[in-house]
Order: structure tokens, then sequence, then C-alpha cells
């Protein structure tokens, strides 16, 4: 055994030391398929108006096709079904959770619960006392030596009668007067001006209510927001879960959930001035002025805005999530919980919670030879460095799993297709996320009319849908992926330090500062930029906060580790102008313990916020004395045990490292992510997204004596061949055609295991063009006979005018000859334009489903000499239906509240507007002989 090969088995017996032994077989078998790890769906209730019946059906079709689990998000009802509308946990409503819990464990399915209907948490028990705070500010200007005598009181007729005053502060210039006190129990103002060269202005401020109601929400869950900063209005939020769940005896679910934090205008709590000074020494109330004047940003306003948003960060942290967290785990329960537009360091929020979930909104534009932009859509909001932000703090923290809600707003309604899913789970796959929730599935009686009940937003992956019928397929792929994501630990290369601090300081305006996922670019276009920096490298960051840098430790290798088993080669400071001394205390400590820190651009030149400010400034200018220049050209300086890397830039820093990049990344534009395994070697998830064909010798950045290639699509794996390549790289062969995704798992120890097949052309494609015949197997309106078709074509080109405006399955028939089949080794289906997905059978046997680009099957095994029969089962989806129902007036749209909304956000729309889109098989069909290389 050479030296490389025992050092890989050491490895390799270490990391399995905590899983058990495993047997050949396990190592080189697909990991095994748990419930978590199949995909979830967010299910909407609408009305609550559930039965037991209605229940299991839908149960039962989610458990047949390959959901993992359901979250219950209970929402507006349907117009005219009021009847049976079940009020939130009433005894009714707890008895239908009870019937559902029951079922799932029946089915094999986990049971999730939002902790409120609809968003954000608040309902008909939040008192305006309890509910969302914010801020009023009302002024006067009083002449010096004048007498000021008027009522205070909110000018907004609204708030009078709700709002709290707090504070009255008298300003004229620097000087500035609590006269609070001056305030007499009629609640008028009685105070004489003092001398002065200028007016007196008079500033009274109140902690208000923002009247925000649940948004969407459910019988029963009617009513106002609660107050997030406020401990005691959250436990009596949460107190209400409690007595219903005790009451009836029903078992809790498995996690409780919270929707993106779009508690809007809520800046503000009743002691939110004396919680500042307590965090900073000063009081805000004595720069009201600065505070208020949203036009201004100098230095002053920009502390003075930053501590506050400091404070209010804090405050949601310890009473709202902290809080949530106790009491669900005090019940058994998890938290899953959307950090995003939340008004705090969202690293450390996601950080603090069980399962930290992202979110995908819109569409991103992937260059995919064969992927149809079917219709109108929005540019997405989730790329990689904003999914990142949950992700980053499960990899430092050591959660298994990062959760996403899926696919919102992919396209419009009605126009979702399967292979529009596809390249947005992989990108989401490569960002981090093993655990992926739909967005989502609403209720529907069984009985519905078409098209079912809908929740206002797309997509729709439940029953009702017609993609349903070969929506499984895509459950088994995301499944396969998720059990290799979650397996073993994550391996991204280095840290990102993320510069919250200098976002807080150049954000001027409004103080309440939302990190919603539609604001990202605006907020902090620079740190995006970095991570498309890092990647174009080829390496793979995580984002690390000020608070989550003071956890790492340094490994005697000089790796970095935070409170998970995750680590890293380096830290990345990219160029900042604040920054506290005590993270550059640690960032300093770091490398004198053996890490590698790179400082890009410029070092930290100030201290953020107003307290202490001269004593913090000399602090950080001290150890800046400690830290070496950064110039032009990047250089390495030795700290204690490990380095600081100088460098002006991410990209240059990064080549001094020695770390390795993956060059599929930064030369094939390949995206990709990368785990430790308990084989004592790597887990790779590969997604080709830019449409440039691979075909030959890949290098990895890891070192491996072997390297398995898993298939998610189609299940198949086998021992890839490799080449001779460089110490610590591992070469191999790969095939890689646009749209596809492959895994791969690299040895310490090369196994038994059957080599993979690489495919060559062995002649030419055989097409397969006349001939056929088509028949609607199920279809809506129905359409009968059979349309015999001597050119291939898409069915609303058949000479019937139901085809021009159905959904449902038709069925491609067509009988054609082989002398030989045998002379290939194997044959490939290649379906061209599918419109949308395929279930195929050749010879009465089935070949498999045909649901993503490249629309392809290999068929070779079910061939026979002589004459073969091919049948296609396309399934179209519901545009052109929905489209027909509009135009003939239709009344479909029988929600309350949003109703349907589009994903243009146009106020006024008609789908009855959309020309026909093409269904069936839309291009030549053609069998492609081939020879497997293994």
């Amino acid at each position: 055994m050479n030296l490389k090969n025992k050092t890989f088995l050491t490895l390799g017996l270490l990391l399995g030391a905590g899983t058990g032994c495993l047997s050949a077989a396990e190592v080189t078998d697909w990991y095994p398929v748990t419930t978590e790890n199949r995909p979830f769906v967010r299910w909407w209730w609408l009305g609550s108006a559930v039965d037991p019946e209605g229940l299991t059906y839908n149960l039962e079709e989610f458990a047949r096709q390959g959901l993992g689990g359901v979250e219950i998000t209970p929402i507006y009802g349907v117009k005219g079904n009021e009847a049976n509308d079940i009020s939130y946990l009433s005894p009714k409503w707890m008895n239908m959770l009870g019937h559902t819990i029951a079922e799932s464990k029946r089915l094999g399915l986990q049971i999730d619960m939002n902790n409120g209907t609809g968003w954000p948490f608040g309902g008909p028990e939040v008192t305006a006392a309890q509910s969302a705070r914010k801020r009023v500010a009302e002024s006067w200007t009083v002449s010096p030596g004048k007498k000021l005598k008027i009522t205070v009181r909110p000018s907004d007729r609204k708030q009078q009668g709700v709002a709290t005053l707090q504070r009255i502060i008298a300003v004229n210039g620097d000087r500035r007067i609590d006269i609070t006190s001056h305030l007499r129990r009629d609640s008028v103002l009685d105070w004489k001006a003092p001398k002065a060269k200028s007016d007196w202005k008079i500033y009274a401020i109140f902690s208000g209510r923002t009247f925000q109601k649940v948004k969407r929400a459910a019988p029963g869950g009617e009513g106002l927001v609660v107050n997030h900063y406020d401990s005691i209005a959250v436990n009596s939020y949460l107190d209400r879960f409690d007595r219903a769940f005790a009451s009836s005896g029903i078992p809790y679910p498995d996690s409780f959930f919270n929707d993106s934090y779009e508690v809007y205008g809520s800046d503000w709590a009743d002691n939110i001035f004396e919680e500042f000074e307590r965090d900073h020494g000063y009081k805000l109330e004595l720069y009201l002025p600065e505070f208020l004047d949203q036009e201004n940003h100098d230095s002053l306003r920009s502390r003075v805005v930053r501590d506050y948003r400091a404070t209010l960060a804090r405050m949601l942290r310890e009473n709202f999530t902290d809080v949530w967290m106790a009491r669900s785990h005090r019940h058994g329960a998890r938290v899953r919980n959307q950090s995003h537009g939340s008004p705090a360091n969202i690293i450390d929020l996601y950080a603090a919670v069980d399962i930290p979930e992202c979110e995908s909104f819109g569409q991103t534009d992937f260059s995919i030879p064969g992927l149809v932009q079917d219709g109108p859509s929005r540019p997405s909001d989730s790329d990689p460095a904003v999914l990142k932000f949950a992700s980053s703090a499960a990899h430092v923290t050591g959660k298994k799993l990062t959760s996403a809600e899926t696919l919102t707003w992919l396209t419009e309604h009605f126009r979702t297709t399967l292979a529009r899913c596809k390249p947005e789970l992989d990108q989401m796959f490569c960002s981090g996320v093993n655990h992926v929730y739909f967005h989502g599935a609403p209720y529907s009686p069984k009985d519905a009319a078409f098209p079912g009940w809908m929740f206002y937003a797309s997509i729709n992956m439940s029953p009702t849908n017609s993609i349903w019928r070969d929506a499984d397929a895509l459950f088994s792929y995301i499944a396969r992926c998720q059990a290799f994501l979650s397996a073993g630990t994550p391996d991204n290369d280095v840290l990102l330090y993320f510069p919250l601090e200098d976002v807080w300081h150049r954000q001027g305006g409004n103080p309440y500062l939302m990190f919603d996922i539609h604001k990202m670019q605006q907020r902090m276009p620079d740190i995006k930029q970095h991570v498309t920096e890092i990647m174009a490298a080829g390496y793979d960051p995580d984002y690390i906060s000020d608070a989550l840098t003071e956890t790492l430790t340094v490994s005697t290798d000089g790796r970095l580790k935070g409170t998970g088993d995750a680590t890293y080669g380096a830290i990345i400071v990219p160029a900042v102008r604040f920054m506290h001394p005590a993270t550059l205390k640690k960032l300093l400590s770091l490398a004198q313990e053996g890490a590698t820190v790179i400082v890009t651009g410029s070092l930290p030149a100030d201290v953020p916020g107003l307290s202490r400010y001269d004593q913090r400034l000399d602090s950080l200018r001290t150890l800046l004395q400690a830290a070496p220049e950064i110039g032009s050209v990047p250089c390495v300086h030795s700290e204690g045990k490990g380095r600081i890397i100088t460098a002006p830039d991410i990209a240059s820093g990064l080549k001094l490292s020695g770390l390795r990049p993956e060059t599929l990344r930064s030369d094939r534009n390949i995206s990709m992510i990368r785990r430790r395994n308990e084989a004592g070697g790597f887990n790779y998830f590969l997604a080709n997204l830019k449409g440039d064909a691979i075909d030959g010798k890949v290098t990895l950045a890891t070192p491996a004596a072997a390297v398995g290639i898993f298939d998610p699509l189609t299940g198949e794996s086998g021992l890839a061949q490799t080449y001779e390549s460089e110490p610590g790289t591992t070469s191999l062969r790969l095939q890689l055609r646009p749209g596809q995704s492959i895994m791969l798992k690299t040895f310490a120890e090369k196994p038994e295991m059957a080599p993979w097949g690489y495919i060559e052309p062995a002649g030419n494609p055989v097409n397969i063009n006349r001939g056929w015949s088509i028949a609607f197997e199920n279809s809506q309106p129905a359409i009968s006979g059979t349309f015999a078709t001597d050119t291939l074509t898409a069915w609303t080109d058949l000479p019937a005018e139901e085809a021009k405006v159905n959904f449902g399955t038709a069925v491609y028939s067509v009988e054609f000859s082989l002398d030989n089949p045998t002379e290939a080794s194997d044959w490939i289906l290649d379906l061209g334009d599918v419109r949308h997905s395929a279930e195929v059978t050749v010879n009465g046997q089935d070949a498999g489903k045909v649901w993503s680009a490249p629309f392809t099957l290999s068929v070779g095994r079910l061939l026979k000499p002589g004459l073969n029969r091919l049948e296609v089962r396309v399934t179209n989806n519901q545009a052109n239906r929905i489209a027909d129902f509009e135009r003939r007036g239709i009344k479909w749209r029988i929600f309350k509240d949003a109703n349907i909304a589009s994903v243009t956000n146009a106020k006024t729309f008609s789908f009855g507007d959309w020309e026909e889109v093409p269904a069936g098989l839309n291009s030549t069909v053609s069998l492609i002989p081939v020879k497997i290389n293994n």
C-alpha cells in the first residue's frame, strides 16, 4: 500500500468510527432514502375547510408520488364555502389535525405546521397592547423665552388612544433637553422655552401601532400581528397553541414553521429607549433630530442609526426567535425559520434555529438547449449569493438540514413544467440546500371541478395539476440528491466575512432596514459580487458573521472550524471600512493559532456605531499596528503558527492560499458542491447549467483512489475511468450534457464496483417520423378516437378543436423495425421537444419517464429484432385549458383575499390572452445507437 492510500484509509477509518463499520456494498450503494430526504410541500388549507375523506385522499396522493411530508398552513377560504370553514385551533380543527397526523404516520409522511395562519404570526388573541409597534413622531416649534402649551397627541387619528408617549425632547442646536416631565395628566405640555439665538424644536415620540393584520389569514386566525420585540406578547401568542394541544391531546408536529419576516413597518418597541441605552451607553432620544432626518446620512446619523439597528436586531433575536425556540423544544418540536426579511443579521438568526430555510423566488435564465422559456416570468431573486445565507449558518453550526421554500413564482399559473423545475433545484442543491419544500399544494377536495382549489401564487405541486402525473420521477430525483447531500459533512473551501456593519452604515433613509430577498442586490451588491468572484476562481464560500467568527477554532493542520464539523482552509475579509475591535482581534488570533486569513482591498479603518467611539477606535488602531499593510501586490505574511495574506482583490489572494480550486467550476462553468463522506473521500454534486457539453478528462481538487459516478435521474451508478494526476488531485473521465447533473463519490480505497458505462456514438440515428397515431388516454375536455399522422406533430395541430384547449395525456404510438438491435450496446431514445413530460413503454415494457432536458432515455434492453412498438404517453400543462376557460368567461377564480395573482404583478390580467401552447411531441423522435465503453 502506498503512503497516499494509507493516509486515505486512516482518514476513512476515522470518519467511519462515528457511523459504524460499513460493508463494501454499503460504501458503493446509493444512500438509503429517509423521509427527510424526500421533498416536502407547503400544504395550504383554504378556509381550513378540510374533512377526513379529503385529507386522506390528498395524503395518499402525496405518499404515492413520493413526497416525504407536508407543512400545514391554513389560509383564506373559498367563496360560497363558508359553511365548511373550520375555525383555527378549534376542537374540530384539532380533530382534523389529529386525523392528518394519524394518517401520515400510516403513510410514512412527516407533519410540520405553521405556528399561525397565513403570515406573519398574529391572530384574534393579539390585543392592541401586544401588537406590532411603530414609531410615531410629532414636532412643534417655539420661540426662545416663549411658553408652549399644547396637547401632545399623534396627529394620526388611528394612533390616538393606542399610541403611548415615550419622550418629549426640546432641541436647539446641540442643546437637547428631556422635557417629558412637563406633560400634565391631561396630556398638555406646559413648558417655557429657555433663551436661545434661534427657535426651539420640540419632538414627541410615541410607541404606536402598525395595525398590520395577518396576511392571507384563515378563519379563526384573523387579527393583529404580534409584537416580535416583546417576549411577553410572544409567549402570550404561543399560549394559544399550548392550550389547543393540551385540551385535544393531539400530538405536536415534528416542526413548527415561520415564513419570511414580513412585519412591515414594525420599527419600534415600548422599551426601545431603555434597551438602546443599555446596549450603547447613551440616550437615543437625545439624537432625535439626526435619527429622524431621512434626507441626511452623515457620519453622526449613520452611527446613531447603526446602533438603533443593532438594538432592534438583538431584541428580535432574544424576544422572538429564542422564545419561540424554547417553547417549541419544550414540546419536542423543532423550529424551521425563514430569517430573511428581518431587520437583523440574518446569518445569526438562521444559526439560532434548528432548520434554517431560504427561498427560491422567480426564474433563472439558464442557457440550456431544449429548456423552453414558456410564458411570462419574473427574474430570480435567489441566486447562490442569497441562498447561501441559510446554508452557511447550517454548515458553520453543524445543522444537518438547509431547507428552501422552493419554486415560488417559478412560472405563471398553469404553465409550470417539470423541466423548468430541475435547473432551479440543481442551483439550490449547489448552494447548500438539501431539504426541498415546494411552494406549494393547495388542499382540494377530490371531486372539486377544474382547476381545483388554488393558492394565489404559483407553483401548484398537487394532484390538481396535470404535472402531478409524472411528478414521481422528479421526486425520486430529489430524494436521491438529498440523500447524497445530507450524508457526511459540508466541505466548502473558505469562509467569507459578512460585513454587516458596512451595510448598516451606508444604508441611509429609513432606519428600519429589512433584509428581504427582493432587495439583496440593493442592500449588498458588493457582497454578491464577492461570492461571484470566489466561485469564478474555483472555490466555494460560506458566509460568517461577527458572532460566528467568535466561535471559530483552529485545528493542528490550520483549518478553521465552527461549532459544527465543517472545516475551512481560510477566512476571507473583503474590503471593509467598519469592524469591531473584537472581530479584528479574533482574526489576528486565528492567524496566530495557525489559520490562513486573507485580507483584501483595504484594512478596516473605523469602528461601527457611536458608543464609546474614541475608546473603541483606539483599540482598533492598536490592533491594526499588528496587521500587515495591503499593497498592490499580493503577499504572504507569517503570523504565529499561521499567516495573513494581503491582496488587492480576492482572486489574487486565493492564488496564494495554497488551496486547490475546483477547475470544473472555474474553467468549465459547472455548478457544484462538495461534502466529505463516510468512506474517507468526498461527495460531489455537479450540474451543467451553462450550455456546453463535457466529454473527457476532468480533474477534482481532492485526492482519491477511485471515483464512483451516480446518476440521480436514472439511479445508475458505476466506477469512473480515472487517470494519473498531480498529487492531491483526481482525474477522471466525465460526460455531462447541458441540463444534466451527476454525483461523484470518491474513495480512499478502490472498492468493488461495476464500471461506469460511457456512451460512444455507434452509427447514425434512426428517425421515427412516420406512422404515428395519437389517442387521448385522458383529457379535459374529452377527445375520442385515434388520429393517424404520417408526420409527427404536436397534438395541438390535430384536426380537433378540443385538442387546442385541452390538458391531459395523449398516447403517441408507432411501430418500427430494427434488423439487429444488439449491433449496438444500447439505444438512446431522443424525444426531442417534449411538451411537457412523458412516460415511455417499448414493446409493452416500462422504459421510464422523460421529464427534463435533454429528453432522452436508454431503451436498448427493451428492443428486439424485427418489429417494435413504441408508446409515449405525453402529458401537457394546463395553460391551454385555463386560457379557454377565461375566454369563455367560466368563473373559476372563486377564492377570497388575494384570489389569483399574476407573476407579472399586473392588477388586471386574463389568461385568455395567451397564445396556444404546443402540446405533445413537438419535433423529431430518434433512436441513437451507442457503444457502452466500460
